[in-house]
């Protein structure tokens, strides 16, 4: 995974403890599926840097005995636990670090889960463990309603959501139909137009720029930032 930012390292590091406390609890590794940039980067599928951990949490009734092998693992690890969620599995873990610098890292899992979801073992080189994550068709689907949900549910927009499913169309990968259905009600063939139009009318050069600036390489975020956009809508109109 990419670290455009030296002073980072120490919090891919932290991200790299956390998952092989997670990969080696018996009981974590059954409940949890990685997912999201961190998962995608991980597997060499984006080229960019991401800050949290993200999960699905396959069986909600666990969710109790999950939070409590978590702060187990957190308290181990020497991570104070800033803030959590009372009713999900969020969690913002402070570690320490110079005074200005990155110190937070956001865990959270989401739950219930799409049932469209597709999940495989994957070995992860960089901390040398298997954890099951999203199948890429899975991922590829849910940052594709990401990109509308995160506006409607947050009023915010992200430019790594353009980013990432640039990466994926550029890797010819495919996404699952059946995700788009069940996640916004409407076919594929009748969402990604939709969603092209909202993307030409909502992200700005700000946006991207803003988002994207901390998390690329200077060189990689000077090729990418004025092409992101229209070829993201080049490809959404080239799909059938």
């Amino acid at each position: 995974m990419l670290i455009p930012n030296p002073k980072d390292a120490l919090h891919k590091a932290w991200m790299a403890r956390i998952l092989s406390a997670v990969a080696d609890d018996t009981f974590l590794v059954q409940v949890l599926r990685f997912k999201g940039g961190t998962c995608a980067a991980m597997r060499n599928l984006i080229n960019r840097f991401s800050v949290d951990l993200d999960f699905d949490l396959i069986d909600a009734e666990k969710r109790p005995e999950a939070a409590k092998r978590l702060e187990g693992i957190f308290k181990k690890l020497g991570l104070i636990v800033k803030e959590k969620s009372q009713h999900t599995l969020q969690y913002f873990l402070k570690y320490d670090n110079q005074p200005k610098e990155r110190a937070i890292l956001k865990w959270d899992a989401v739950f219930p889960c799409p049932q469209s979801n597709d999940y495989e073992p994957i070995r992860l080189i960089d901390i040398d463990r298997v954890l099951y994550c999203q199948t890429v068709p899975t991922m590829f689907a849910n940052k594709l309603v990401s990109v509308m949900n995160r506006f409607e549910k947050h009023g915010s927009l992200a430019g790594r959501d353009l980013f990432d499913i640039h990466a994926f169309f550029l890797g010819a990968h495919s996404f699952k139909n059946e995700i788009i259905q069940e996640r916004t009600g409407r076919e594929a063939k009748i969402f990604i137009p939709e969603l092209a139009q909202f993307i030409q009318k909502q992200f700005t050069q700000t946006v991207i720029d803003q988002d994207l600036n901390a998390l690329l390489d200077c060189t990689a975020f000077q090729r990418i930032r004025k092409v992101l956009k229209q070829e993201v809508i080049m490809f959404l109109k080239a799909v059938k």
